[in-house]
């Protein structure tokens, strides 16, 4: 993985990342109390600036915690984090944490000053080969907890779940709860049947996923059927194509799955359709305003 790029944000101010700091007792340090986003960013562009604080502002709001911006103020931090960094392509992280108070109080929740970070990385991009090869994913029981429509801090059970894949040498983990397919460790998984795009349905155990939208979107725009539903383990290991969805890594084919091939264990025919519809969609947005 790329080393992130050097300048950060912290409670407006421009500091090196090596060298920002935040008080030990921030609750976002004791209690995982605060709220993030990641969005990609094409030629310096923001792609889904919208959708993507829409999702930052309705995880503050279910957390209770008041918003440290309005939208103007998100495109005035953003346009320089990224001027600061040089533009291009790379991705930005925001968190936000319910901020510093001395002592350690579960609650009331206090009425304090947030801690805002921000900071850009390269962007992940996929070679030709692992394009044409697709990534080897794994299954697992969903063990985190059932708010997972907040995109909250508190990411230790994703990161062990993840972790499973790297000891299975795979890249991802898809997530099966009583029977049913959530979504993966860090991605929305899609599954393609008989020529029909499937996702689960969304719901508190599933993070309404940006890019899920824009996979949805698109398929109407390429006419691929498609349908929002429950998804079975027997239809999962069955499907004739599975895709993963994240802000980082648009859409992945998943051509192996607990060792076995999915599908013909090659990206399937729907997919490279998806695959050069995003292409199409980020060139079209390019020259546009943000």
């Amino acid at each position: 993985m790329a080393e992130p790029l050097p300048t950060c944000h912290l409670d407006g101010e421009w500091p090196a990342l090596r060298e920002a700091r935040i008080s030990p007792l921030d609750r976002g340090f004791l209690y995982a109390d605060g709220v993030y986003e990641v969005l990609p960013v094409f030629g310096g562009r923001p792609f889904r600036f919208a959708e993507h604080f829409d999702r930052l502002d309705a995880s503050l709001e279910a957390i209770r915690m008041r918003r440290p911006h309005d939208r103007a103020g998100w495109r005035e931090l953003l346009r320089e984090l990224i001027t600061r960094n040089g533009g291009g392509d790379m991705y930005v992280y925001v968190q936000v944490s319910r901020g510093a108070e001395y002592g350690r109080n579960h609650a009331p929740l206090p009425d304090i000053p947030p801690t805002v970070f921000a900071f850009c990385a390269p962007l992940p991009s996929a070679t030709p080969a692992q394009l044409a090869s697709g990534i080897a994913c794994i299954t697992a029981t969903d063990t985190r907890w059932a708010r997972c429509d907040i995109k909250s801090v508190s990411l230790l059970a994703n990161v062990l779940l993840r972790q499973l894949a790297v000891d299975a040498g795979a890249q991802e983990t898809l997530l099966l709860r009583d029977g049913w397919l959530t979504e993966a460790s860090a991605s929305a998984a899609h599954v393609v049947m008989q020529g029909v795009l499937v996702t689960p349905p969304r719901s508190p155990r599933i993070l309404p996923g940006t890019t899920r939208s824009v996979v949805e979107e698109l398929a109407d725009r390429c006419g691929i059927p498609r349908e929002e539903r429950g998804v079975t383990e027997a239809e999962l290991r069955a499907a004739d194509e599975i895709w993963l969805s994240a802000a980082t890594r648009d859409v992945s084919a998943v051509t192996r799955l607990d060792g076995a091939p999915v599908g013909s264990g090659q990206p399937g025919p729907l997919w490279r359709r998806m695959h050069q519809a995003f292409e199409t969609l980020k060139a079209e947005l390019a020259p546009q305003d943000w």
